[in-house]
C-alpha cells in the first residue's frame, strides 16, 4: 500500500544559535500539542518529478532561518515550558505508493493518526516543534 522510501532527520544546514527560549504566558497555559498536516503530491511521468535530496537541501536551510523549529519544547528548572534551541532537527519521511487518492481513506480514526503522525509524551520525551516532515509521492489523481 504504502512503501517508505526514507526516513531521517533534517538538521539546519548551518550553525545556529544555541539558547532557551520562554514560552509565552499564553503559550503555558495550554498543553504542547501536534497539529498534523500531511501533503500529498501528485506524480507524473517524468522519473525525478519529486526530488527528495531537494526537499530536504531546502527544510535544511530554513531551519537555519526558524531555528527553533529545529529544537525541542522543554520544561525548565522554573516549570515553565521552553524551547531548547539545539538544532536536533526534526524527521523526514519520504513515501510512494501507486494508489490514488480517492482508494486511500481520509476518516479520521487512529489507524490514519498512527501511519502519518508520530506519538510524543510531552514532558517525559521533549517534543520536537516541527516533529515530521512526510510527502507521499507517485499517487495517481
Amino acid at each position: 500500500m504504502v512503501e517508505v522510501l526514507e526516513s531521517s532527520f533534517v538538521v539546519p544546514s548551518e550553525p545556529t544559535a544555541t539558547e532557551r527560549l520562554r514560552l509565552s504566558n499564553i503559550d503555558q497555559v495550554a498543553r504542547p500539542v501536534h497539529i498534523g498536516f500531511v501533503y500529498f503530491y501528485q506524480g507524473n511521468q517524468a522519473k525525478d518529478f519529486f526530488s527528495v535530496e531537494t526537499l530536504k537541501a531546502s527544510l535544511s536551510k530554513t531551519l537555519v532561518l526558524l531555528y527553533p523549529l529545529a529544537g525541542r519544547c522543554v520544561v525548565g528548572q522554573d516549570g515553565r515550558n521552553e524551547i531548547n534551541c539545539n538544532a536536533e532537527g526534526c524527521l523526514f519521511v519520504a513515501a510512494r505508493s501507486e494508489l490514488t487518492s480517492d482508494e486511500i481513506k481520509f476518516e479520521p480514526s487512529s489507524e490514519l493518526q498512527k501511519l502519518f503522525l508520530p506519538s510524543a509524551d510531552f514532558p517525559e520525551t521533549p517534543l520536537s516543534l516541527l516533529v515530521m516532515i512526510q510527502g507521499l509521492i507517485g499517487m495517481k489523481n
